[in-house]
């Protein structure tokens, strides 16, 4: 009997062994910063650390040759199947060969209903329709809206920027065959995490001029990533080394999702790639002076960079208003349509949107903004999955709400 427990107990140490090996071996991905203020600090502590040693994992596998880094987070990110819904019917399709997912609320309505639009988040290169499955189930019911969660190809399999063009040729399609689902194609939001919400400000901006389908009604900007000039704004001193998107992370992932050398990191960092021309020209849209004073606390401006041609050279898609849409000419940017913005205190990526808040409003377009005190980034992918969630993450995913129930 002492035998078989011996047994039974060896692959358990085992286990705990290797985890223990790869800690040791890789520790600086488990250091990172969770304020005390920000939202359950040791809940979130915990999932980082899960969430390191996943990647962690990932690494050592990918150089066994057994699975590929980025394939192991996203089955991690993936989560757990949700329950049938009686209150929608769930539809798998492709719209202009992108694949998506309708959610169709079952009760009957007197007349067309609105139709959001939701790209989802994950750098461009995890995410997916199941990770984002209770947010826009969430978001169907409680504003009684037909959303269409678009399953963009992910990078590195499917390069910059066929994300970005998927996303487009999706919203076109549906804005196109709006009614076939019941939607009034005059009232369609676009709706976008993180990196969807870059996204859906890209396609939004490339829509503005066009006069053969409907105008967009609004677009919801969660959390979102709008420009790569600059990486030491106060946000990102602030939150430097946030749990889950550290700045030096938000680098990484970019360079990653272009497939660009890494190595390319750190120049970037210091701000190398832009040239002083560059600099000059979008100062009166990217700058820490433009920050309200309540986000600067602490704040330290950095010392110039010396400018790297060759790293210029290497990152142009960075400069292009499809990866950065904060640099998009006044031109365009006051033809966007109404806009709720969200942000987060505890979030590297905070000023971009209270830069795209400044820029839309001194255009004269309407801005509905919110910032979650206790929020951090990722909190939205936590939603809908009871104590193992945030508070955060339904104030995030009510605000959003909110605003388009107003639409």
């Amino acid at each position: 009997m002492e035998a078989c427990y011996t047994l039974l107990l060896l692959p358990g140490i085992l286990v705990v062994f290797l985890f223990l090996v790869l800690i040791v071996a890789d520790h600086n991905s488990f250091k990172a910063e969770t304020p005390p203020d920000v939202d359950q600090p040791s809940k979130l502590r915990f999932y980082h650390c899960m969430y390191a040693l996943v990647e962690v994992l990932g690494k050592s596998l990918h150089r066994l040759g057994i699975i590929e880094e980025h394939k192991l987070i996203r089955l991690l990110m993936d989560g757990l199947p949700a329950l049938w819904d009686c209150q929608l019917c769930i539809r798998d399709l492709h719209f202009a060969g992108v694949p998506v997912r309708v959610y169709l609320p079952r009760a009957p309505s007197a007349g067309k209903r609105r139709g959001v639009v939701f790209f989802h988040g994950g750098c461009g290169i995890f995410g997916s329709i199941r990770c984002y499955e209770r947010i826009c189930r969430y978001m169907a019911r409680k504003s009684d809206s037909v959303v269409v969660s678009v399953g963009y190809h992910l990078a590195p399999e499917h390069g910059y920027p066929a994300q970005t063009l998927e996303c487009l040729s999706a919203t076109l399609h549906f804005l196109q065959t709006a009614e076939t689902y019941g939607v009034d194609p005059a009232r369609v939001v676009l709706c976008g995490d993180s990196a969807g919400g870059t996204y859906a400000t890209s396609v939004c901006q490339e829509l503005v001029h066009r006069t053969d389908i409907p105008k967009i009604q609004a677009q919801v900007l969660i959390q979102p990533f709008l420009q790569a000039l600059s990486f030491n704004l106060p946000s990102h001193q602030q939150n430097a080394a946030i749990a889950f998107l550290s700045r030096d992370r938000t680098v990484h992932m970019i360079l990653k999702y272009l497939g660009k050398d890494c190595s390319l990191k750190e120049p970037i960092l210091a701000g190398s790639h832009v040239p002083q021309s560059m600099n000059s020209k979008y100062r009166k849209w990217i700058s820490p002076d433009l920050i309200p004073e309540a986000f600067k606390l602490g704040y330290k401006a950095p010392p110039p960079a010396t400018f790297l041609p060759q790293v210029h050279e290497e990152v142009q898609e960075l400069f292009e208003t499809r990866f950065s849409p904060l640099l998009a000419e006044d031109a365009v940017v006051s033809l966007l349509p109404d806009t709720c913005i969200v942000t987060c205190e505890h979030d590297v990526l905070r000023d971009d949107g209270l830069l795209y808040r400044r820029r839309l409003e001194d255009n004269g377009v309407r801005v509905t903004w919110h910032h979650v005190q206790r929020g951090f980034h990722c909190t939205l992918g936590f939603f809908g999955y009871g104590i193992f969630s945030f508070p955060s993450s339904s104030t995030v995913l009510n605000h959003a709400v909110d605003f388009i129930k107003g639409c």
